[in-house]
């Protein structure tokens, strides 16, 4: 039983992709998968939001809400303006702990970085973190701007004794520029942990069968998958200019 918390340094930087991938790299491996989306906002009743679309992309997934708001806001925000009640991180907890008894491996997707708020008193993602004492996976974007946000959410894990699983990109450019291509040598730097992983730009407009093939790819070995760092960061990166220049 474990449980990974998947936040990023933003808003629709890749998240739900990236959960996609973890776990059909994981469901690949035979092992049962649950995803846990605390709260959906954005999203009317009856249509599908974050949790479906990780189970569109990945398979057979138990996938969760708390709550959903339709007001694409911040969740707290979004409750108090729908009049419904908020989610607490000690709800998200709890529905965790309960998914991580019956499967191998519980993902929690949060909604937009880490310390956006859940409810009035202030709860986040990273308070369901440190309850579950669980660690928590950064999915930041590949260009310029990156590394002082990864840095950001990195210094506020270690603020809170969270521990940083790594930094996933969440879209990886077809043409990266310069400052992408630094940014694979830079990114584990700005977040004190390792790089695990790239998704190509478009993954998840791939068919499901092609994703679900593709997935273990993009990932590194410490979330179910073959991708090198090294690597990739070697063939993709940016060389260093000639002294003197």
């Amino acid at each position: 039983m474990a449980v990974l918390v998947v936040t990023g340094t933003g808003t629709e930087i890749g998240k739900t992709v990236a959960t996609a991938a973890v776990a059909a790299a994981t469901l690949r491996r035979g092992r049962s998968v649950a995803v846990l989306k605390p709260a959906q906002t954005g999203v009317g009743a009856g249509e599908p939001g974050d949790a479906a679309e990780v189970a569109r992309l990945a398979g057979a997934v138990t996938a969760a809400e708390l709550a959903r708001f339709p007001e694409p806001l911040a969740p707290a925000t979004a409750a108090r303006r729908a009049g419904l009640a908020p989610v607490r991180p000690d709800e998200v907890a709890e529905a965790a702990e309960k998914l991580a008894a019956e499967h191998d491996l519980v993902l929690v997707e949060g909604a937009g970085g880490l310390l956006v708020r859940f409810d009035g008193e202030g709860g986040t993602l990273a308070d369901a973190a440190r309850l579950l004492g669980a660690p928590v996976l950064v999915v930041a974007p590949a260009g310029l701007g990156t590394l002082n946000a990864t840095a950001l959410t990195a210094e506020a894990l270690r603020a809170r004794g969270l521990a940083c699983a790594g930094v996933l990109v969440g879209s990886w450019p077809d043409r990266p520029d310069l400052a992408a291509r630094c940014n694979l040598a830079d990114l584990p730097e700005a977040a004190g942990a390792p790089l695990l992983g790239a998704l190509p730009e478009g993954a998840g407009a791939l068919p499901p069968a092609d994703f679900r093939a593709a997935a273990a790819g993009w990932l590194a070995p410490d979330l179910g998958g073959r991708w090198d760092a090294a690597e990739f960061t070697a063939r993709m990166g940016s060389p260093m200019p000639p002294e003197g220049r």
